[in-house]
């Protein structure tokens, strides 16, 4: 193979030369039998004596390593052991060079190669080394290292492999699903597969138009909790965020397949799979929230609430209804910053026919809820205060009147002020138990 062209044949001595002197540093470096020596001078001038002192090899020295040129000694430092060193007397100063053994590495027909080789251009160094870069990328392309995807798909399909788009996976998963031979442990493995690609907001719509949302709800109306749990978490992550798949959702009856799952005997991981995906459904859709109050979901959720010994599920129950409230009062908020802005009107229209606020005054909710401030999670306290909060506008005069709620209210008060000042104490962080705080603060002040 031809090592460089005739454009690089310049650089050959120089490399040759660099090389050899390398190969030479690490001969030099190399430890021998013998010490190293330290030249020390007794005589403080030009005639001065010295002093040679021999040290292990593993002494912790500045070694100077000798050429076959002349160089200063600077006192303390050290030598290989070999090499020539002699005082300057016309300086006063020593100097050491190579010794006569270490000389041979230094033949006569290396130094001849050293003057031979011409002085280094830098441009023409550069122009060298761009040029090299040049041939490397002529010679191995990008494009050459990579292969179109229609010829690796008509190689692989040779082998019986097949690359996939996630609508021909989806297509798959659904023929299988469907057909009757698959078993309940292989359609388990299909609705986890399918609730990863759905994530996508394409994947959801696509599923959707192959028929896959009347799938889900069959699942959800399987004899088979695990399909039911399974279905009901494909769904919620389906219409998370996904404005096409709601509409549809609730069109091809997902809600009253949610509600009536809600409302019989179901297990606990059951029921919190579809709490999910109706909390998903109602999220920012003001149509699904209407549909959901006129079919009693809130008189479901009050049992499921009352049912719930844990607080797992009321503690999800009344997240849901207060995301409900806020996000309403946000829209209503950000009217003032829309205004005869077509679209926003229309939102605020399609939230003014949602009457949640009074349907929970007149389903219970404003004395169902404080009973999650009996619970010793700081977490299930915290939402319920907020929810609270939230339903104040409705509620105010039946907290008033609860004097479970006022004296919760109370207790909670005295027990964060202790821990905010056991934590002060042990100089922890105490923001956390500060918030609670302020939200039992704001809701006392407007109780009073």
């Amino acid at each position: 193979m031809k090592l460089m062209d005739s454009s690089r044949s310049g650089l050959v001595p120089v490399l040759l030369l660099l090389l050899h002197r390398s190969l030479i540093a690490t001969a030099l470096g190399q430890k021998s039998d013998g010490a190293l020596t330290v030249v020390e001078n007794t005589g403080g001038g030009v005639g001065g004596e010295e002093e040679e002192v021999t040290v292990d090899d593993d002494a912790d020295l500045e070694v100077l390593q000798p050429t076959e040129q002349w160089q200063t000694l600077v006192p303390g430092q050290a030598v290989p052991a070999g090499s020539h060193v002699r005082l300057n007397l016309q300086t006063g100063k020593r100097e050491v060079r190579l010794g006569e053994e270490q000389l041979k590495y230094w033949t006569q027909e290396h130094r001849e190669l050293e003057k031979s080789a011409a002085p280094i251009n830098p441009d023409e160094l550069k122009k060298a080394m761009k040029k090299i870069k040049e041939d490397m990328k002529s010679q191995d392309p990008v494009a050459s290292r990579f292969r179109p995807l229609e010829e690796l798909k008509k190689d692989m399909a040779e082998l019986d492999l097949l690359v996939e788009t996630d609508v021909q996976i989806m297509r798959r998963l659904l023929d299988q699903f469907n057909s009757s031979n698959t078993t309940t442990e292989q359609r388990l493995s299909i609705l986890q597969e399918l609730e990863y690609l759905v994530h996508q907001v394409d994947n959801a719509q696509t599923l959707c138009s192959m028929g896959g949302l009347s799938l889900i709800l069959e699942g959800l109306n399987s004899s088979d909790v695990r399909l039911q749990e399974n279905s009901a978490f494909v769904l919620g992550s389906a219409v998370s965020s996904n404005p096409v798949v709601q509409v549809q959702a609730v069109e091809g009856g997902a809600l009253q397949t949610l509600l009536a799952t809600l409302a019989t005997t179901q297990p606990l991981n059951v029921k919190k799979k579809v709490l999910f995906a109706m909390a998903c459904l109602l999220r920012h859709f003001p149509y699904a929230q209407r549909h959901f109050l006129s079919n009693g979901g809130l008189q479901i959720l009050s049992e499921l609430f009352r049912a719930d010994v844990g607080g797992i599920l009321q503690t999800r129950i009344v997240t849901m209804l207060y995301d409900m409230i806020s996000e309403k009062e946000l829209i209503s908020q950000a009217g003032l910053d829309h205004v005869q802005n077509p679209s926003h009107e229309e939102r605020l229209r399609q939230y003014s026919e949602v009457s949640l606020q009074d349907e929970l005054m007149e389903k219970g909710w404003c004395s169902l809820v404080p009973q999650l401030l009996q619970s010793t999670e700081h977490d299930y306290r915290e939402k319920a205060l907020r929810a609270l909060l939230a339903m104040a506008s409705v509620c105010l005069d039946q907290y008033r009147s609860d004097g479970s709620l006022l004296g919760s209210l109370h207790s909670l008060r005295l027990q964060y002020s202790e821990l905010i000042q056991s934590e002060m104490i042990l100089g922890e962080e105490t923001s956390y138990f500060t918030e609670m705080m302020e939200l039992i603060d704001t809701l006392q002040v407007k109780v009073k």
